[in-house]
């Protein structure tokens, strides 16, 4: 125990946060459906962040979005444009968008990146089976390395 509080304190004065990521069904919105906290309390990776929206395995943004600051041989024109998107949108109000989108633009078809709740029907990838397990498209921390990206864009 004294050892706990010794550690804690030297962190504490050291300036090291210790924050335990916010799990997808703890996430709070505002009326808005921004989401002001970090899920990680890491900040982002934008280097990393660039990497999600691009891997079809991850993110893959850039099947709907169009993102003149990433080179991929597709873009989508689906969504929006995310050019100069961080020069009028927040960090919280893009955390909120990738989190769930639905929460800021109701009737949007974009995925909710960081949802593991409130599904019609989920089912295990395409076995026609009910789903055993759901876990979010994208982990806390990238979601905060696509915010940390989408802030580097920004109108000269």
């Amino acid at each position: 125990m004294r050892l706990t509080a010794i550690t804690a304190a030297v962190a504490l004065t050291a300036g090291v946060a210790f924050a335990e990521t916010v799990a997808p069904d703890n996430v709070a919105f505002d009326e808005y459906g921004a989401v002001e906290v970090s899920l990680t309390g890491t900040p982002g990776n934008a280097e990393n962040g660039a990497k999600v929206m691009t891997d079809r395995g991850l993110g893959n943004c850039v099947a709907c979005h169009v993102v003149s600051a990433l080179s991929a041989d597709f873009q989508g024109e689906v969504g929006p444009s995310l050019d100069g998107v961080g020069g009028y949108r927040s960090e919280a109000e893009l955390r909120g968008v990738l989190v769930n989108a639905k929460k800021m633009f109701d009737g949007t078809v974009m995925p909710a990146f960081y949802k593991v709740s409130g599904f019609i029907r989920p089912g295990d990838g395409y076995t026609g089976k009910a789903a055993t397990e759901i876990t979010p498209i994208l982990s806390a921390q990238e979601i905060e390395d696509v915010v940390a990206f989408l802030m580097t864009l920004k109108d000269s």
